[in-house]
């Protein structure tokens, strides 16, 4: 074919293949095209493209025609080795044919005769060659080198072309990956699992021999294997100073580190019987180093500078989810802990609270009932007796919910119980008006401007049938007698927002049968979520209808009236109801 073609017909043809492979830009389509194309020029009867490898060293085989397919797959050829070794090492085309008479003739298609090799050289370097093969001696003629060679220079800016548009689509594609396994990390909050998950996402961005992840101790200064994986399955390694080793040192300095050949490096520390070289990635968070990846490989020069940066982009993710895992797992420990001590923390508020009457109690009937809105409440009740047949009810309220509420409250009770109290702040006469008149004292003194409690303080002397009641603020208590149910009107300002305060006192004899109910807030309020509160007249038709009952009943209705009232709603405030009943004497 070459025979007829002239000067013009070769200028034509060459400038219509030059068009052709620099319009490919996918690097399969464009190899698969070469021989295609080169079939325009001449004739060949087996045909490769190979490309060499610039760290190995060494050409393989990237596309054939007529190749035996395992000589194809396999084939190898060092530099200088063979007819297209020679023709890359030299630069220049070697045309024989007649391959039998020479040398240096490799075989890989049996029953070639006659062979041209071309290079392929782009910008003073050679990136591969072409090959023909022919079972015709002098199948090949100078002027078919000559085509083939001017032909080669543009497959070979093609194939680079090809190549960097390759990479950039790998490039995009491996942001497009670390963009979707940054979300994934994003979503694990569980530092094991995370850890685990990462081992196993790296291997879409780059593919690993033996991948480690180990994190800073900040106490210990090592670096503690977290998870370690070699062909897939789990090893484990030791633990590693910080500064020393290669991982030490990458983490000391944050700042990767490449080592093409671990065996040249005096800070390796070996642990993989087989590794030949080493990247250390580290893990850092600002200027804070959390941790390293460690890959080894047991080929040299094995990582790349692009596997740092792709690593390192991974890394800083990687560092951003182990951080919030760790906050997670701290918030977790501390809440468990939390919870912990809110659940001793119940127990002792709880056993603050009277379960009985004091001893020796007669003709009188109490029940009480509490439901904090949240784990812990600041309401109070108390049953003392401070003398001889005589039963005091405090029933109090503080502002506010939860921990502190309930400090507070427990300190308001404590007051109500303690005998040094009433003999230092109520010796002479221990009434109802005193006792909060001392109480507000002693809780102004204290500063706690930001809460206040509210105390309804009843005394009732069962020997002379007289109950004396003062309030300093808690809503109005219920009392019913000869079948009447009314609000006791007892205002009062609640203890500890003004020094000085004084309360009043109303007294009531007392009867069998009659009935006082006292309830905290979150009776009265408690909201059924359409903004309408329960309330006073709703209270006083529970006890219109239930009075007659033992107290226990009573309270239980109180709280079962309320629940249905408020249906689905979540309580609003804490409940307190204490019930007392006159049964005789």
């Amino acid at each position: 074919m070459s025979s007829t073609v002239n000067s013009s017909d070769q200028l034509t043809t060459l400038f219509a293949l030059g068009r052709e492979v620099a319009s490919v830009l996918d690097l399969d389509e464009l190899l698969q095209k070469i021989p295609q194309l080169i079939a325009r020029i001449t004739d060949f009867q087996a045909f490769a493209v190979y490309l060499l490898d610039e760290k190995k060293r060494e050409l393989s085989v990237a596309y054939s025609v007529g190749y035996p397919e395992d000589v194809a797959r396999t084939l190898r050829l060092a530099v200088g080795h063979g007819l297209v070794g020679a023709a890359v090492a030299e630069g220049r085309p070697i045309l024989v044919n007649d391959v039998g008479a020479d040398p240096r003739y490799v075989e890989a298609v049996p029953g070639s005769k006659a062979e041209l090799v071309v290079p392929l050289r782009r910008k003073g370097r050679v990136i591969g060659a072409l090959n023909l093969l022919s079972g015709t001696p002098d199948q090949f003629t100078e002027a078919d080198e000559t085509m083939l060679r001017q032909f080669g220079a543009h497959v070979a800016i093609a194939i680079e072309n090809a190549r960097l548009f390759e990479h950039e689509r790998e490039y995009t594609g491996t942001l497009e990956t670390l963009a979707e396994i940054g979300r994934e990390f994003g979503a694990i909050l569980n530092l094991d699992e995370l850890l685990t998950r990462i081992a196993n996402l790296a291997r879409r961005v780059i593919d690993y021999r033996t991948f480690g992840i180990l994190l800073v101790n900040e106490e210990t200064r090592e670096l503690e294997m977290k998870v370690a994986v070699r062909y897939g399955d789990k090893v484990t390694l030791p633990r590693v100073k910080l500064g020393h080793g290669l991982v030490g040192y990458a983490a000391l300095h944050g700042e990767p580190v490449l080592v093409p050949d671990v065996a040249a490096d005096p800070r390796y520390i070996k642990v993989v019987d087989d590794a030949r070289s080493e990247l250390v990635i580290p893990l850092m968070l600002k200027d804070r180093c959390l941790g390293v990846f460690d890959l080894e490989s047991p080929e040299l020069d094995a990582f790349t500078k692009h596997h740092v940066q792709i690593l390192t982009l991974l890394g800083s993710q990687a560092a951003v989810a182990i951080e919030n895992a760790r906050l997670v797992d701290t918030i977790r420990t501390n809440e468990e802990r939390l919870e912990k001590e809110i659940r001793f923390a119940q127990r002792v508020q709880a056993a603050l609270l009277p379960v009985d009457l004091p001893k020796r109690m007669k003709y009188v009937d109490v029940a009480a009932r509490f439901a904090p809105a949240r784990e812990l409440g600041g309401d109070l009740y108390d049953f003392l007796a401070p003398e001889p047949n005589g039963l005091v009810v405090a029933v109090g309220d503080v502002s506010g919910k939860g921990v502190p509420a309930a400090l507070y409250s427990a300190f308001a009770g404590e007051l109500l119980r303690s005998r040094t109290f009433r003999r230092r702040y109520a010796p002479e006469k221990f009434s109802p008006a005193s006792v909060l008149a001392s109480m507000n004292t002693i809780l102004h003194e204290r500063q706690l401007e930001e809460y206040y409690c509210t105390v309804c303080y009843s005394l009732f002397d069962l020997k002379h049938r007289i109950v004396t009641l003062a309030n300093s603020g808690l809503p109005y208590p219920v009392r019913c007698a000869g079948g009447e149910v009314r609000q006791i009107e007892l205002p009062g300002v609640p203890l500890g927002s003004f020094a000085g305060s004084s309360y009043d006192e109303v007294q009531f004899d007392l009867s069998p049968g009659d009935v006082f109910v006292f309830c905290s807030d979150g009776v009265f309020e408690a909201n059924d979520g359409l903004g309408r509160e329960f309330g006073a007249e709703r209270l006083l038709g529970v006890v219109g209808a239930s009075y007659r009952e033992p107290a226990r009943t009573l309270v239980d209705a109180i709280f079962a009236a309320v629940q249905e009232f408020r249906g689905a709603a979540a309580p609003n405030d804490d409940m307190t109801a204490v019930a007392i009943r006159i049964t005789g004497g």
